[in-house]
């Protein structure tokens, strides 16, 4: 797929599968002129073979929502690079973001009481 597509997003939890995923060799098997675009985990992609690929022009662009470290540092040469747009780890967020994470605490407590299931468990095997 990294051959036929126009855009790559990455929307995925870093895990040990995941870290590092895309490196050198994923950058190059991208559609010449592709644009990555990460709004997951920055450590997903190795950053130094995304510069790569961007400075080479096989990569078109990319828009970046996360980094390997955060916040990304100022020297960072994602912030100056014209094929490159930077956010501030901002793109999970809603307007209405706010009372999830209370609403599914209470109902994770009426569950809890009642002895049922509880939603959204991480499964430290899996890392998500």
């Amino acid at each position: 797929m990294l051959a036929e597509a126009d855009y790559v997003v990455v929307s995925a939890p870093l895990t040990r599968q995941t870290e590092g995923l895309l490196g050198r060799r994923e950058f190059a098997a991208m559609k010449r002129g592709a644009i990555y675009v990460n709004v997951s985990r920055g450590a997903i992609a190795q950053e130094a073979a995304l510069l790569e690929a961007l400075q080479s022009g096989h990569l078109r662009g990319a828009g970046l929502d996360v980094y390997a470290v955060e916040p990304l540092p100022a020297e960072h040469p994602f912030w100056t690079h014209p094929q490159v747009i930077v956010s501030p780890h901002y793109s999970g967020d809603s307007v209405n973001l706010g009372s999830l994470p209370a609403e599914r605490f209470a109902r994770n407590l009426r569950s809890w009481q009642q002895g049922k299931e509880l939603e959204g468990l991480v499964d430290l095997e899996q890392g998500y």
